[in-house]
Protein backbone atom coordinates (compact mmCIF):
# COMPACT_ATOMS: atom_id res chain seq x y z
CA UNK A 1 0.00 0.00 0.00
CA UNK A 2 0.91 3.52 -0.85
CA UNK A 3 2.22 5.26 2.20
CA UNK A 4 -0.88 8.21 3.42
CA UNK A 5 1.18 11.81 3.53
CA UNK A 6 1.21 12.90 6.83
CA UNK A 7 -0.04 16.47 7.00
CA UNK A 8 2.42 19.17 8.30
CA UNK A 9 1.46 21.64 10.68
CA UNK A 10 2.04 25.38 8.98
CA UNK A 11 4.58 27.92 11.07
CA UNK A 12 3.04 30.72 12.07
CA UNK A 13 5.80 34.03 11.68
CA UNK A 14 4.95 37.04 14.18
CA UNK A 15 6.42 40.85 13.55
CA UNK A 16 5.61 43.16 16.62
CA UNK A 17 6.92 45.97 17.74
CA UNK A 18 6.31 48.69 20.85
CA UNK A 19 7.91 51.46 21.66
CA UNK A 20 7.76 51.64 25.52
CA UNK A 21 10.51 52.50 28.01
CA UNK A 22 12.71 49.43 29.51
CA UNK A 23 15.09 49.73 32.05
CA UNK A 24 15.74 45.57 32.58
CA UNK A 25 17.12 44.81 29.33
CA UNK A 26 19.53 42.19 30.77
CA UNK A 27 16.68 40.48 33.20
CA UNK A 28 14.35 40.92 30.15
CA UNK A 29 16.44 39.40 27.88
CA UNK A 30 17.29 36.08 29.92
CA UNK A 31 13.49 36.04 30.99
CA UNK A 32 12.81 36.31 27.03
CA UNK A 33 15.12 33.31 25.88
CA UNK A 34 14.41 30.81 28.37
CA UNK A 35 10.32 31.66 27.34
CA UNK A 36 11.37 31.45 23.75
CA UNK A 37 13.77 28.14 24.30
CA UNK A 38 11.30 26.43 26.00
CA UNK A 39 8.40 27.08 23.01
CA UNK A 40 10.55 26.06 20.77
CA UNK A 41 10.62 29.54 18.97
CA UNK A 42 13.15 30.51 16.93
CA UNK A 43 13.79 34.09 15.69
CA UNK A 44 15.19 37.81 17.30
CA UNK A 45 13.82 39.99 20.19
CA UNK A 46 15.82 43.61 20.29
CA UNK A 47 15.22 45.34 23.23
CA UNK A 48 16.48 48.83 23.83
CA UNK A 49 15.68 51.70 26.21
CA UNK A 50 13.46 52.96 23.93
CA UNK A 51 11.32 49.35 23.33
CA UNK A 52 10.92 45.74 21.74
CA UNK A 53 10.97 44.89 17.94
CA UNK A 54 10.78 41.55 17.49
CA UNK A 55 10.40 38.65 14.55
CA UNK A 56 9.70 35.23 15.71
CA UNK A 57 8.28 32.13 14.02
CA UNK A 58 7.02 28.34 16.01
CA UNK A 59 3.94 26.54 16.80
CA UNK A 60 1.03 28.82 16.52
CA UNK A 61 -0.64 27.86 20.44
CA UNK A 62 3.18 28.19 21.66
CA UNK A 63 3.53 31.39 19.82
CA UNK A 64 0.75 33.02 21.20
CA UNK A 65 0.93 31.52 24.05
CA UNK A 66 4.38 33.35 24.17
CA UNK A 67 2.85 36.67 23.27
CA UNK A 68 0.15 36.44 25.88
CA UNK A 69 2.95 36.49 28.75
CA UNK A 70 4.93 39.16 27.55
CA UNK A 71 1.55 41.01 27.39
CA UNK A 72 1.10 39.98 31.29
CA UNK A 73 4.11 42.92 31.65
CA UNK A 74 1.95 46.37 31.68
CA UNK A 75 4.68 48.03 29.46
CA UNK A 76 3.90 45.35 26.50
CA UNK A 77 -0.14 45.37 27.19
CA UNK A 78 -0.37 47.14 24.04
CA UNK A 79 1.90 45.11 21.91
CA UNK A 80 0.20 43.89 18.67
CA UNK A 81 1.54 41.35 16.02
CA UNK A 82 0.95 40.81 12.05
CA UNK A 83 0.62 37.15 11.53
CA UNK A 84 1.90 35.06 8.36
CA UNK A 85 2.69 31.55 7.78
CA UNK A 86 5.23 29.48 5.78
CA UNK A 87 5.32 25.52 5.54
CA UNK A 88 9.14 25.46 6.99
CA UNK A 89 10.54 27.24 9.83
CA UNK A 90 12.19 30.42 8.11
CA UNK A 91 14.91 30.91 11.46
CA UNK A 92 17.66 29.06 12.20
CA UNK A 93 17.96 29.98 15.99
CA UNK A 94 16.84 31.96 18.86
CA UNK A 95 18.50 35.25 19.38
CA UNK A 96 17.19 37.54 21.93
CA UNK A 97 19.89 41.07 21.23
CA UNK A 98 20.33 44.29 23.45
CA UNK A 99 20.53 47.49 21.23
CA UNK A 100 21.00 51.47 22.08
CA UNK A 101 17.52 51.60 19.48
CA UNK A 102 15.58 48.81 18.12
CA UNK A 103 15.38 50.93 14.78
CA UNK A 104 18.61 53.28 14.83
CA UNK A 105 18.19 56.57 14.00
CA UNK A 106 20.76 58.72 15.58
CA UNK A 107 18.11 61.30 16.52
CA UNK A 108 17.93 60.77 20.46
CA UNK A 109 15.54 63.61 20.66
CA UNK A 110 12.58 61.12 18.66
CA UNK A 111 11.42 59.56 21.07
CA UNK A 112 8.05 56.97 20.51
CA UNK A 113 7.12 55.98 23.59
CA UNK A 114 6.43 59.55 24.44
CA UNK A 115 3.79 60.12 22.07
CA UNK A 116 2.89 58.24 19.06
CA UNK A 117 2.63 60.25 15.53
CA UNK A 118 -0.85 60.68 13.71
CA UNK A 119 -1.53 56.97 11.75
CA UNK A 120 -3.97 56.20 9.06
CA UNK A 121 -5.46 52.86 8.71
CA UNK A 122 -4.95 50.34 5.50
CA UNK A 123 -8.33 50.99 4.69
CA UNK A 124 -8.65 54.30 5.02
CA UNK A 125 -4.91 54.81 2.74
CA UNK A 126 -6.76 52.20 0.20
CA UNK A 127 -9.99 54.97 0.22
CA UNK A 128 -7.88 57.73 -0.33
CA UNK A 129 -5.67 56.42 -3.57
CA UNK A 130 -8.99 55.61 -4.37
CA UNK A 131 -10.42 59.03 -4.70
CA UNK A 132 -6.84 60.22 -5.41
CA UNK A 133 -6.98 63.12 -1.88
CA UNK A 134 -7.38 62.44 1.69
CA UNK A 135 -10.82 63.51 3.33
CA UNK A 136 -10.05 67.37 3.41
CA UNK A 137 -9.13 67.13 -0.52
CA UNK A 138 -5.24 67.23 0.08
CA UNK A 139 -3.08 65.54 -2.53
CA UNK A 140 -1.40 62.53 -0.48
CA UNK A 141 2.19 61.56 -0.75
CA UNK A 142 3.51 57.92 0.42
CA UNK A 143 7.03 57.85 1.02
CA UNK A 144 8.87 54.71 1.44
CA UNK A 145 11.12 54.70 4.32
CA UNK A 146 13.18 51.52 3.64
CA UNK A 147 16.13 51.00 1.82
CA UNK A 148 16.38 50.65 -1.98
CA UNK A 149 17.37 47.11 -1.69
CA UNK A 150 14.15 46.41 -0.11
CA UNK A 151 12.31 48.83 -2.74
CA UNK A 152 13.78 46.81 -5.22
CA UNK A 153 11.43 43.57 -4.53
CA UNK A 154 8.36 46.04 -4.52
CA UNK A 155 6.72 49.94 -3.09
CA UNK A 156 3.22 51.56 -3.40
CA UNK A 157 2.40 52.76 -6.81
CA UNK A 158 4.04 56.32 -6.99
CA UNK A 159 5.57 56.10 -3.88
CA UNK A 160 8.74 58.53 -2.94
CA UNK A 161 12.17 56.32 -2.85
CA UNK A 162 14.55 58.15 -2.06
CA UNK A 163 17.16 55.09 -2.76
CA UNK A 164 18.82 55.49 0.70
CA UNK A 165 20.99 52.48 1.68
CA UNK A 166 20.40 53.02 5.84
CA UNK A 167 17.47 54.41 7.95
CA UNK A 168 20.53 56.80 9.72
CA UNK A 169 20.47 58.60 5.84
CA UNK A 170 16.83 59.37 6.33
CA UNK A 171 16.85 62.54 8.05
CA UNK A 172 19.59 64.29 5.69
CA UNK A 173 17.31 62.59 2.74
CA UNK A 174 14.35 64.70 4.64
CA UNK A 175 16.35 67.94 4.52
CA UNK A 176 17.06 67.75 0.97
CA UNK A 177 13.83 67.16 -0.29
CA UNK A 178 11.43 68.58 1.68
CA UNK A 179 9.52 70.56 -1.09
CA UNK A 180 8.30 67.41 -2.43
CA UNK A 181 6.62 66.90 1.13
CA UNK A 182 5.14 70.81 1.82
CA UNK A 183 1.85 71.42 1.29
CA UNK A 184 0.72 67.55 1.26
CA UNK A 185 -0.63 64.65 3.51
CA UNK A 186 2.65 62.65 3.36
CA UNK A 187 1.97 58.86 4.39
CA UNK A 188 5.77 57.30 5.52
CA UNK A 189 5.18 53.66 5.16
CA UNK A 190 7.99 50.73 5.85
CA UNK A 191 7.45 46.97 6.29
CA UNK A 192 5.51 46.55 9.47
CA UNK A 193 5.44 50.64 10.84
CA UNK A 194 8.61 50.71 13.64
CA UNK A 195 10.40 53.11 10.52
CA UNK A 196 7.92 54.78 9.35
CA UNK A 197 6.73 55.84 13.33
CA UNK A 198 10.13 57.30 13.73
CA UNK A 199 9.82 58.67 10.21
CA UNK A 200 6.76 60.56 11.09
CA UNK A 201 7.87 61.58 13.89
CA UNK A 202 11.09 63.63 12.67
CA UNK A 203 9.31 65.12 10.11
CA UNK A 204 6.91 66.73 12.38
CA UNK A 205 10.03 67.75 14.51
CA UNK A 206 11.27 69.42 11.38
CA UNK A 207 7.69 71.37 10.94
CA UNK A 208 6.34 69.48 8.14
CA UNK A 209 2.70 69.17 8.86
CA UNK A 210 -0.10 66.54 7.73
CA UNK A 211 2.37 63.82 8.38
CA UNK A 212 1.05 60.39 8.88
CA UNK A 213 2.23 57.14 9.52
CA UNK A 214 0.87 54.07 7.45
CA UNK A 215 -0.96 51.44 10.76
CA UNK A 216 1.48 48.03 10.78
CA UNK A 217 3.21 49.22 7.19
CA UNK A 218 2.97 47.37 4.35
CA UNK A 219 2.11 43.62 5.86
CA UNK A 220 -0.93 45.00 7.62
CA UNK A 221 -1.72 46.49 4.69
CA UNK A 222 -1.70 43.18 2.59
CA UNK A 223 -3.55 41.32 5.33
CA UNK A 224 -6.52 44.24 5.64
CA UNK A 225 -6.50 45.47 1.96
CA UNK A 226 -4.48 43.14 -0.59
CA UNK A 227 -2.14 44.22 -3.04
CA UNK A 228 -4.53 47.15 -4.24
CA UNK A 229 -2.34 49.97 -5.64
CA UNK A 230 0.94 48.53 -4.47
CA UNK A 231 3.25 46.48 -7.39
CA UNK A 232 5.53 43.68 -6.81
CA UNK A 233 5.91 42.21 -3.40
CA UNK A 234 7.78 43.29 0.15
CA UNK A 235 10.65 41.94 1.15
CA UNK A 236 11.23 40.42 4.94
CA UNK A 237 13.97 39.50 7.60
CA UNK A 238 13.93 35.88 7.40
CA UNK A 239 14.57 32.65 5.12
CA UNK A 240 11.32 33.49 3.50
CA UNK A 241 13.06 36.50 1.69
CA UNK A 242 9.64 38.32 0.43
CA UNK A 243 5.45 38.38 0.70
CA UNK A 244 3.38 38.33 -1.76
CA UNK A 245 0.25 41.07 -1.15
CA UNK A 246 -1.74 37.71 -0.25
CA UNK A 247 0.51 37.14 2.61
CA UNK A 248 2.38 34.23 0.35
CA UNK A 249 6.02 33.13 0.64
CA UNK A 250 7.38 34.98 -2.83
CA UNK A 251 8.87 32.85 -5.01
CA UNK A 252 11.13 32.83 -8.28
CA UNK A 253 13.57 30.55 -10.08
CA UNK A 254 16.54 33.18 -9.26
CA UNK A 255 16.45 34.14 -6.06
CA UNK A 256 17.79 37.15 -5.27
CA UNK A 257 20.89 37.49 -1.87
CA UNK A 258 19.13 39.65 0.29
CA UNK A 259 21.25 41.76 3.12
CA UNK A 260 20.43 40.48 7.04
CA UNK A 261 22.53 42.55 8.97
CA UNK A 262 19.94 44.01 10.85
CA UNK A 263 16.48 43.51 11.97
CA UNK A 264 13.90 46.48 10.91
CA UNK A 265 10.41 46.73 10.33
Amino acid sequence: MDAVPVAVDPVLNISAYLFTPISDREQLRTTLLARADAAGLRGTVLLAPEGINMFLAGGADELRGFLDALREDARFAALEAKESWSATQPFRKMLVKLKNEIIRMDHPTIRPAAGRAPAVPPLTLKRWLDQGHDDEGREVVLLDTRNAFEVSYGTFSKALDWKIDKFTEFPDAVRRNRAALEGRTVVSFCTGGIRCEKAALFMQDEGLDGVLQLEGGILKYFEEVGGDHYDGDCFVFDDREALTPTLDVWEQQTRREPRRSALAG
